[in-house]
């Protein structure tokens, strides 16, 4: 399949931005059926490819631009603030584009030179063998929770296997293409159910060694396994995992600007009438909620910021590796602003009162995909804090995130 690739020349910032509205708009105008079908619209996905949102953090040598961090992180807001589902997807599909920079040639060039999706569970449930050929690995297992994989043809999956070249188990992701798995589509969810996650199934995979992306040797600082890649690339001078988790902050502060748009408008129109027909505006009680609501959030917005900030100093100064304190912290900013995003969701719709519960309006789904964010666990807020105290306190923090 020949590439096409729409993002050759650099886009502006202004024009990138534009693209995502459209996208979310897009994608709202179908939330509901994409609700229903626990899948959005394929024209939503191919609004999404149009727009080249996949191609914007890839390497500039396959077409890639390399977005800063701020405009990344507006991109995702952008279109979660219609529709939290198409901002996971939209996400996904551009940090599943830095993963084939760290593959060996033959392997970037497959999966960058087919201008194909990618897809990939991080979660290292998968069984592995080393191969008769005395090179490649045989996996077998199922992964839940594979966002977009309705959308991809390629998949990396997670398993803890000791490498040829290695010498005690490590985990890594085993890429195939779509045409080697097994979709079971298991996907009935509370939230974020317009992403398709289903399951997939392999059995007894053939994977190359040049589709296997070592997330281990990258964690703790690795680039690409030769020569030939752009040392300069933004994602090989930044920790790759606090950039790989950095946009579910931005899709839950994406959503909840929507919610607290909403809320602010209803309570300028809102009349209450068990309570004397007056007006919400003119009660101290709905004047105190509002401030409160909107304090909250700029306090949230502020963390966000902060974490992206972090992620362009990084960048500027090269720096591959955190130190236990440092990487805990960037998990204990996620987990504190998935939580409180969630938290400050349901308040807004308990305190809307019973004309926001009808499935046909929007407020109750958002408030249900910010829940399922707050859920996964690449920020979940008890192993978040949990961690970050231990490191504060001079202990390794959480094994993973």
């Amino acid at each position: 399949m020949k590439e096409t690739n729409v993002l050759q020349k650099p886009v502006s910032r202004e024009e990138l931005l534009r693209r995502a509205k459209e996208l979310g708009e897009l994608a709202e105008k179908h939330s509901l059926e994409s609700d229903e079908n626990g899948q959005l619209n394929d024209i939503v996905i191919e609004k999404m490819k149009e727009g080249g949102f996949q191609y914007l953090m890839r390497p500039k040598s396959y077409g890639g631009q390399e977005v800063d961090f701020e405009t990344f992180g507006e991109i995702i807001r952008t279109v979660a603030y219609h529709s939290v589902p198409a901002a996971w997807i939209t996400y996904f599909a551009i940090i599943h584009e830095t993963w084939p920079a760290f593959l060996p040639k033959k392997g970037r060039d497959d999966l960058y030179g087919r201008g194909e999706l990618m897809a990939d569970v991080f979660a290292p449930v998968g069984q592995v063998e080393d191969a008769p050929d005395g090179e490649g690995y045989i996996v077998s297992g199922t992964w839940n929770f594979c966002s977009g994989v309705l959308w991809c043809d390629w998949i990396a999956l997670g398993a803890i296997h000791k490498m040829r070249d290695a010498e005690e188990p490590e985990l890594s992701l085993f890429i195939v293409h779509k045409d080697d798995a097994e979709i079971i589509k298991n996907w009935d969810t509370l939230g974020l159910r317009g992403t398709g996650s289903n399951a997939v199934k392999l059995d007894k995979a053939y994977v190359p060694p040049h589709y296997v992306f070592p997330i281990k040797r990258v964690v703790e600082g690795a680039t690409a396994p030769d020569g030939n890649y752009e040392e300069d690339y933004t994602i090989f001078n930044v920790p790759y995992l606090a950039y790989f988790l950095s946009g579910f902050s931005q899709i839950a502060l994406g959503g909840l600007g929507r919610l607290v748009d909403d809320y602010t408008e209803k309570t300028k129109s809102r009349v209450r009438i068990y309570n004397n027909n007056k007006n919400e505006k003119d009660g101290s009680s709905g004047q105190r909620t509002l401030g409160e609501i909107t304090m909250e959030y700029n306090a949230l917005k502020n963390i966000g910021a902060d974490y992206l900030k972090r992620m362009q100093y990084y960048r500027d100064n090269g720096i591959r590796v955190l130190d236990e304190k440092e990487r805990e912290e960037l998990f204990a900013m996620r987990g504190y602003v998935s939580k409180h995003s969630a938290q400050l969701a349901t308040r807004i719709i308990v305190n809307l009162g019973g004309n926001a519960i009808y499935r046909d309006g929007h407020s109750e789904r958002f408030v249900r995909d910010l829940i399922a964010v707050a859920a996964h666990p690449t920020h979940l807020y008890e192993d978040a804090m949990v961690g970050y105290g231990k490191s504060i306190l001079g202990f390794d923090g959480h094994p993973m995130w």
